[in-house]
């Protein structure tokens, strides 16, 4: 079967100052590859596969840990200098990177640039949920919306350098709306912020 030949290197050397030098080979493989690969069939990963973590260029290292950490409440576990650190829930080594090794000062992505649309962070229940939401509302965060999707509950902002954030729950699986052939059937509904924040009341 045809398939995609690419070579990444990729170094990063991190010196006491937090400072990294990256090089990288881009990727070799076609859109016509691509298109090969997918109607032949890939194999699908196992279950247990997730996103482990996002990494994010920002523009003010302390504005950020303020966001992520301050507000949303992650732990700092680990910070380079005064150029990177990494946070996490629940004693991870990390969900979330952050770094201004190309990007210190910088100004946020206009909005038709190609890139990350946002972060999507799953809480345990609804009564955490409740709770992040009224850290961010007590810091003057503005909401730039909320929803109802059937098998969430989410609640969108924005961080200090514009890249979306999206801060939901999952309902139980039996629950999640689905169609008469058993497809997913996600909509997009008026959240009542009020009944979330009745959560922790």
């Amino acid at each position: 079967m045809p398939h995609c030949q690419a070579v990444h290197l990729h170094r990063e050397m991190v010196q006491h100052c937090g400072m990294a030098s990256r090089t990288s080979i881009p990727h070799l493989c076609s859109s016509t590859q691509m298109e090969t690969a997918m109607s032949t069939g890939t194999p699908p990963l196992p279950a247990g596969t997730r996103i482990g973590h996002v990494h994010l260029k920002v523009s003010d290292l302390e504005r950020s840990i303020a966001f992520y950490s301050g507000v949303l409440g992650f732990d700092v576990t680990q910070r380079l200098g005064s150029s990177a650190a990494f946070l996490s829930a629940g004693g991870y080594h990390h969900h979330i990177g952050l770094n201004t090794w190309q990007s210190r000062g910088g100004p946020a992505p206009a909005p038709n640039m190609t890139g990350l649309y946002h972060t999507a962070i799953l809480l345990p229940d609804r009564k955490s949920l409740a709770a992040v939401l009224h850290r961010v509302l007590d810091a003057g965060i503005v909401l730039e919306g909320a929803a109802d999707h059937g098998v969430s509950e989410a609640i969108y902002l924005r961080d200090p350098d514009g890249n979306g954030v999206e801060l939901y729950r999952d309902r139980p699986e039996p629950e999640w709306p689905r169609t008469a052939d058993g497809s997913l059937d996600m909509g997009t509904e008026a959240l009542d912020l009020q009944a979330i924040l009745a959560e922790i009341e």
